[in-house]
């Protein structure tokens, strides 16, 4: 009998740990929570707040009882934001279209198919990796300009359509696919072409939905090369439309109007990640297992 109420202490002392750990671990993600979240708060609540009222607050006011709507009308009126959105539009979609193409051949290339030099090539591949960016972005800007290609969605589009992380990515992702299935269909066969689009890529498509949501991310995010290639208000991205905005737009002043036309920019970022999410955790974690 002692033995038993021995055993139903332990046991309950167990869940108690267990309860207190689990509560530990849910507050700490809930101040966490608020950390990564304010800023996100602070912005929509700052776009809300009428420009007079905004500039008279000497304790900021964690609360609106009277939004200011119009700020998000001024952010279509005062500057081009309309075009600034469908540039960034246009730039995203054709340029990821053009990173997943490069990137299942690639990947595919260097996953299924045999030839001279592929282990030493890939090497070489990764190790452009090491490379800075700020180092490519001089060779491009130089490439570009000598092109002529300034001021188009051409020279936008070009420097962005391949990532050595991508393809490594999807690389992996192939070779998870047993070889004997590829034989097999070779002996039935089936093309490399084929067997890529009809066998790899089904299996593949978490992954390659992770590619094309990171890809947007990074195009809708995209500021240093849009800034340093164009100089024509009718090529600008929305990231570098913000300095347009500031400046020419709303002035330094109405960060009001300024975070209402923030607002307007993240937003399509923010529902695509909400949309998407658990497919990008799928597949990246797809991606980093073998077997």
């Amino acid at each position: 009998m002692a033995d038993y109420t021995d055993y139903e202490k332990i046991e309950k002392s167990a869940k108690v740990r267990q309860t207190v750990r689990k509560t530990l671990i849910y507050i700490f993600l809930g101040i966490w929570a608020l950390v990564v979240l304010f800023p996100f708060y602070w912005m929509i609540l700052t776009s809300l707040k009428d420009y007079g009222e905004y500039a008279n607050e000497i304790i900021p006011k964690f609360f609106v009882l009277k939004p200011a709507v119009e700020n998000y009308t001024s952010g279509f009126t005062a500057v081009p934001l309309g075009i600034y959105l469908l540039n960034t539009l246009l730039f995203a979609v054709a340029t990821t279209g053009i990173v997943v193409i490069v990137t299942i051949f690639s990947a595919f290339a260097f996953a299924r198919l045999n030839f001279r030099g592929k282990d030493l090539l890939f090497t070489a591949f990764l190790s452009l990796m090491m490379i800075p960016n700020e180092l490519v972005i001089i060779t491009n800007y130089q490439t570009i300009t000598n092109l002529g290609l300034r001021n188009t969605f051409t020279g936008l589009i070009l420097p962005s359509v391949t990532s050595v992380f991508y393809i490594y990515l999807l690389k992996e992702n192939f070779e998870q696919i047993p070889d004997s299935l590829y034989n097999a269909a070779k002996i039935d066969g089936t093309s490399d072409f084929k067997y890529l689009f009809k066998v790899l890529v089904p299996i593949c498509r978490p992954t390659i939905v992770t590619i094309v949501i990171l890809k947007v991310i990074e195009c809708w995010n995209s500021y240093v090369w849009p800034r340093l290639i164009t100089s024509n208000e009718a090529y600008y991205l929305v990231s570098n439309g913000i300095q347009e905005i500031r400046e020419n737009g709303f002035g330094r002043q109405n960060d009001p109007a300024m975070m209402a036309a923030v607002v307007i920019i993240s937003v399509p970022l923010i529902v695509l990640f909400l949309i998407f999410h658990k497919k990008i955790m799928e597949g990246v974690s797809r991606g980093g297992t073998k077997g």
